[in-house]
């Protein structure tokens, strides 16, 4: 697969969610929309690596170094079949999926391991709960930008502290726990699994839904990574680069039948399921 670095990725970010900055999330993240349903799984940690099977699959060791969560078995050479079912870290079973971010690492370039994931899955803003579908068996996407040389929107990639409900476009100062929050675009071309730049088969729907080129509603995925670190956040980087270029990658592996009831049961009643503690 031919892997795209364009640069206009970052300022099409940019231009669709809105100018960076802190916003203030204590009722949800800021685009939570006025329907609240949702399902959550949480996950610990599962192995750390230098493979991205999304961006550089058959190449190990390629990559940066990333976080993985969920799946135990992902690798760069991981397919489908070979992920199929595989163990997992998430407290729900039916969930195979694969979840990874850059390492954190702390002002002397050591990695701080993270304590978990959080997974929140919802209806994205301006879209209808009921019209919202699983998403299909093996659909990889990116967030974020790992390619970034300022700060990206907060309503993709934030910061925030366990005991605060904002998010900020850098590492904060946290009492306890440091915690780094990446939203997926919701939107899908309802044809490709995944596209040169892993972004292009989705988008981020707004106010009116989703996109004329990308009509199907899935749940918009919302990872907040945890990580055992208190104090000064001076000095923290990623794997990736500096702290902008947070990003995350998701790769579909639940279980159809399991995704389609958490969709159903949840989504399209408009109903609270599973762990709210972020």
């Amino acid at each position: 697969m031919t892997v795209v670095h364009r640069a206009f990725a970052v300022a099409g970010v940019l231009a669709l969610a809105g100018a960076c900055g802190t916003i203030d999330t204590a009722k949800g993240p800021p685009d939570l929309p006025d329907h609240r349903g949702r399902f959550v799984t949480v996950c610990e940690p599962s192995h750390h690596d230098f493979d991205d099977p999304i961006v550089y699959p058959d190449e190990a060791g390629a990559s940066h170094l990333h976080e993985f969560f969920g799946n135990t078995t992902i690798d760069a050479f991981s397919t489908e079949a070979s992920a199929n079912e595989q163990d997992t870290t998430c407290e729900t079973k039916a969930d195979h999926a694969s979840y990874w971010v850059p390492a954190v690492l702390d002002a002397g370039g050591q990695r701080i391991a993270p304590d978990g994931v959080d997974v929140y899955y919802r209806a994205g803003r301006g879209v209808d709960p009921v019209d919202v579908e699983p998403y299909p068996y093996g659909l990889q996407m990116i967030a974020g930008e790992a390619s970034s040389t300022r700060p990206q929107p907060t309503e993709i990639v934030g910061w925030s502290c366990a005991d605060a409900g904002r998010r900020a476009d850098e590492p904060q100062d946290c009492a306890g726990e440091l915690r780094l929050r990446v939203t997926f675009p919701d939107c899908w071309n309802a044809a490709d699994l995944d596209s040169d730049d892993h972004r292009g088969h989705m988008a981020y729907s707004g106010s009116g839904g989703c996109p004329a080129s990308h009509p199907t509603p899935v749940p918009q995925l919302e990872l907040v990574v945890r990580y055992p670190h208190s104090g000064d956040a001076d000095g923290l980087t990623l794997s990736a680069g500096e702290t902008d270029t947070a990003h995350a990658d998701f790769w579909n592996l639940w279980d159809p039948a399991a995704l389609e009831r958490e969709v159903r049961s949840c989504l399209h009643r408009d109903v609270v399921c599973g762990d709210t503690r972020s």
